[in-house]
């Protein structure tokens, strides 16, 4: 058969899958025609038309499954798709990125890796769904016209603007681009400008620039307001009827000193050797039903947001701050969580019914620490009535820790930065935040009412909405298990699963050692992040069977959910024969689905734009810094360099591959490291480093430091389990960010959440 593009074709359309390169030779006349039929086919390839797999096979690319998934691209051009169904990334290079941008829903045509290392390629075939029609940006006047250049560098690309759709922006304003064409081709995007924000250096500004660019609903509807100002500002003796009446109980709340809005409160009483504990959670669902005005309001934000100089709550503060808000010496509905624990931490019973409290006492983290730990003779005596009850919530605290961390609840307890704002709106300074046995006893409560009502929902077949956290990456386990075999560590994997337990004892033997942050460093990027579901895939990190969030109904969607839920199941278990409960029910478990991946989404969404602010603050806070030297730690390992984060600012930034001179370094990722192909020198996470800040860009959130000194690495030149081979190999350039546990930076503590929580303003944590 004569060779041509046609006859390829043809060839591959008559089989039934691909055919080896070997085949298609004999085809078309065997070895003289074997270079001009490898250009061809790769020709064909690079176009599309084929698809070319490894071992050197051919099928016609429309025979070939398409991927759908979310394009997470890189500023120097080429992108990984996370496929919606689950599974490894697939790497996109530049030439084959088409026209999709950053967040894009694309399908994605997976391909062989021509750089080898397992990885999986691929071409994108069709871009399904834009992620946005909006583009918060700089505005530029130029000789060619003028632009936008959007803030997230990740679209790489310009926006075009034309005469009649600039507004009032002058040259250097922050702005809002409603795109009227996306990029094809060579012709570049085009928009309209639809609001001014300001000076980019402005504070407001750079908020009201991340609020808009991570789409976050920040104005109350109207009907929302309206309905909020019907609602009473405080409790009658009517709303009690049909309530357990706690008021005259010994009840605090314990937050942080800036907190406003307290949704928790808790009590303890001794009985014997066994603790009696009270979490009372406040009443959202009592003022805020299905289907309102409220209610629409609060799953379209699905979270507070929280960022270094303000929230932007769920709740309009009427009720946030006010009659929901649990303020001491002031009648409030309450649900409670009645739990009896014995001496070993393990649950006896546990209770749950509406209930009504009055806060004896709003005491913060650091007014509790002062008594439980620091025995402080003034501030115990202050508090004298309630010292009893915190002394024996402390035993009871480090009983339930215990108990955990036996189960294999994974802590890594990282140091979390405080960003300090100061009256204008600027960066003061970066702190280390506190976490001390305070914030883990409210954290220990709220965990364990967390798992009681999850498991009494459960245990009745009702369906739930939970809080998951699957098992981690099989093959990221495998690869953390060679790169900790090096130090002498070794745990166990069955039928690629692993025990939470085996990995907290692991953390637990490097505690204390010179490789102890690597350790957990490695660890925390084989974790998947937490999310809703409304099905049981149980929570690993905590090792629980089931799970929920049931304790911050003012601040997430997903507890008001919950407590609709267990309010409707109560009613029903006593009166088994209402219509009215079984109605109830069915409402309070409708939609669970969507609910748990809106509320996901929402969830993502607020924490990167957190993190997005704080990392603002934190560049322009370095700004003061250029030139100066410090301390730091290798926290990231990529191929194009080392991230290193500060030990004094809790500042993390770059040192370019680039700028590392003395040998050319090869990426060796599954031990997270970069090691010279001539004087072996190795870097390594966790290692120890002398920095200088060389560099700070806040357009890019970018802080660039260079080497000036190096503390030998924790490890030998040549780890453990790597071959010569495998230090020479070159590996594909990763996406240059960090892998969380539970989609926040590590270290983080949170009431209701193990690993990977938030500290919010004001100690308020996000689970």
């Amino acid at each position: 058969m004569q060779l041509s593009k046609k006859n390829i074709l043809a060839t591959l359309k008559e089989q039934d899958g691909a055919i080896h390169f070997s085949g298609l030779l004999r085809e078309f006349g065997g070895r003289h025609v074997k270079h001009e039929l490898k250009r061809m086919l790769d020709d064909m390839a690079d176009d599309g038309e084929i698809v070319r797999f490894k071992g050197n096979s051919y099928a016609l690319a429309a025979a070939v499954k398409s991927i759908r998934g979310t394009i997470s691209t890189h500023r120097d051009g080429y992108g990984f798709v996370a496929p919606e169904g689950g599974g490894e990334d697939i790497f996109i290079p530049q030439r084959h990125m088409k026209s999709a941008l950053h967040g894009d829903t694309v399908e994605v045509r997976a391909e062989r890796s021509r750089m080898g290392g397992g990885k999986q390629e691929g071409r994108i075939t069709a871009v399904v769904q834009r992620a946005s029609s909006r583009i918060v940006g700089r505005y530029e006047e130029t000789r060619r016209g003028a632009i936008v250049i959007p803030e997230e560098t990740r679209l790489n690309m310009v926006v075009a603007i034309p005469l009649k759709g600039r507004g009032t922006a002058e040259d250097g304003h922050q702005v809002v681009v409603e795109l009227t064409d996306y990029p094809i081709g060579g012709r570049p995007a085009e928009g309209r400008i639809i609001e001014v924000l300001g000076w980019p250096d402005d504070p407001e500004v750079e908020v009201q620039s991340a609020i808009r660019r991570f789409d976050l609903p920040h104005i109350f509807g109207k009907d929302a307001l309206a309905e909020a100002e019907t609602v009473a500002d405080s409790v009658s003796l009517n709303d009690i009827k049909g309530r357990v009446d706690l008021r005259t109980m010994q009840t605090v709340t314990i937050d942080g000193e800036t907190a406003r809005d307290f949704d928790d409160a808790v009590a303890l009483q001794r009985e014997g050797t066994n603790f009696r504990l009270w979490v009372s959670i406040a009443d959202v669902s009592n003022y805020v039903t299905p289907g309102s005005p409220l209610d629409r309001d609060a799953y379209l934000r699905g979270t507070s947001v929280y960022f270094p100089d303000r929230c932007l709550p769920m709740l309009p503060e009427r009720l946030s701050n006010g009659i929901c808000s649990l303020n001491p010496q002031v009648d409030r509905l309450t649900m409670t969580a009645e739990m009896l624990f014995d001496r070993s931490g393990a649950m006896l019973e546990s209770h749950f019914y509406p209930s009504a409290i009055r806060s004896t006492a709003r005491l913060t983290y650091t007014i509790v620490r002062q008594i439980i730990v620091d025995n402080d003779p003034e501030v115990t005596d202050k508090h004298r009535p309630l010292v009893p009850m915190l002394l024996e919530m402390k035993e009871l605290a480090l009983i339930l820790m215990e108990m955990r961390k036996k189960r294999g609840s994974i802590d890594f307890d990282l140091p979390e930065p405080e960003i300090i704002i100061g009256l204008t709106g600027l960066t003061e300074g970066i702190i280390r935040a506190e976490r001390n046995l305070a914030h883990q006893l409210i954290e220990q409560f709220m965990l364990a009412a967390n798992e009681a009502v999850a498991a009494y929902i459960t245990d009745r077949g009702i369906p739930f909405l939970y809080r998951i956290h699957e098992n981690p990456d099989p093959a990221k386990l495998i690869n953390f298990q060679e790169f900790v075999y090096g130090f002498g560590y070794e745990f166990a994997m069955v039928e690629e699963r692993v025990n939470p337990a085996d990995l907290q004892r692991l953390l637990a033997q490097a505690e204390g050692k010179p490789e102890e942050r690597m350790v957990n460093y490695a660890l925390l990027r084989c974790m998947k992040q937490a999310r809703y579901a409304a099905e049981n895939l149980g929570h690993f990190g905590l090792a629980s069977r089931c799970y929920c969030h049931f304790t911050s109904p003012i601040r997430r969607y997903p507890d008001l959910v919950v407590h609709r839920i267990l309010k409707a199941a109560l009613a029903a278990a006593e009166k088994p024969e209402s219509t009215k409960a079984a109605k109830q029910l069915t409402i309070a478990t409708s939609r669970l689905g969507e609910i748990a991946e809106h509320t996901s989404k929402r969830e993502r969404a607020a924490m990167e734009a957190e993190r997005d602010v704080v990392e603002l603050k934190k560049v322009q806070y370095m700004q003061q810094h250029l030139g100066e030297e410090f301390d730091g730690y290798i926290s990231g390992v990529t191929a194009f360099g080392l991230f290193v984060e500060l030990d004094e600012l809790f500042v993390e930034g770059l040192i370019h591959i680039s700028t590392l001179d003395d040998d050319l370094y090869t990426h060796l990722e599954k031990q997270h490291s970069l090691i010279g192909r001539h004087n072996k020198r190795v870097f390594r996470i966790g290692d120890r480093l002398r920095v200088k800040v060389a560099a700070v860009l806040p357009a890019t959130r970018r802080i660039e430091f260079v080497l000036t000194g190096h503390t030998a690495s924790a490890s030998p030149a040549r780890p453990a389990g790597i071959s010569s081979a495998q230090e020479e190999y070159p590996r594909i350039p990763l996406k240059g960010k960090r892998v969380n546990t539970h989609g926040l930076r590590p270290g983080n503590a949170a009431k209701g959440t193990p690993t990977g929580v938030k500290t919010r303003p004001g100690g308020k944590k996000r689970r």
